[in-house]
């Protein structure tokens, strides 16, 4: 009986602790921008460097830069594009701060039920540009259940190259969309 309490008396302590600590925080920074990686260098020492150089890092509290940018997926148009081109294939994974796209094993038929797909959309740069998207596709092959061969297709092959003329000319247009919306 005496346990029980004991428990009782934890998890009360637990929960209060918890509520009490939700929203008392100071709010975390968005530290994700947009980055131009023809202008960033790609070795990490070399980039820390550059951002001592220019005086950014790391921010301690409000010790920091009081400026504060907000991102959202709606706002971003390669990431809903992406969404767009890809809404006819159940989604596994999708993942907007870590800039991921993973769709179920999707196969077009029924009769072709031994062959499915599987795409991977990384955002490597919210700049509508195609070096800003890597996609890989992912092929199953498979002769019974159980027996099954995966292999991921080659970056020139046909779907690759067509996935990324549509997302690319969709967040285009979705940001031409954007631009018009804000000069009204």
């Amino acid at each position: 009986m005496r346990i029980l309490n004991i428990c009782k008396i934890i998890v009360i302590f637990s929960l209060t602790a918890t509520l009490v600590s939700c929203g008392m925080g100071e709010k975390v920074k968005n530290i994700r921008k947009p980055v131009d990686l023809r202008t960033q260098p790609l070795d990490p020492d070399e980039r820390a460097r550059k951002n001592i150089q220019e005086g950014r890092g790391v921010s301690l509290g409000s010790l920091g830069n009081q400026k504060t940018t907000y991102e959202f997926s709606t706002s971003n148009p390669m990431w809903r594009a992406s969404l767009e081109t890809l809404d006819f294939i159940p989604l596994s994974t999708v993942d907007y701060s870590g800039g991921m796209i993973i769709t179920d094993w999707y196969s077009e038929n029924s009769s072709s039920q031994n062959q499915s797909l599987k795409i991977t959309v990384r955002f490597l740069s919210n700049e509508i540009r195609s070096d800003s998207l890597k996609i890989i596709v992912h092929k199953k092959d498979c002769k019974t259940v159980n027996s099954c061969n995966t292999t991921i297709l080659p970056e020139t092959s046909k779907i690759q190259m067509e996935l990324r003329s549509v997302i690319l000319k969709k967040a285009a247009l979705l940001n031409e969309e954007g631009k018009l919306k804000k000069k009204k």
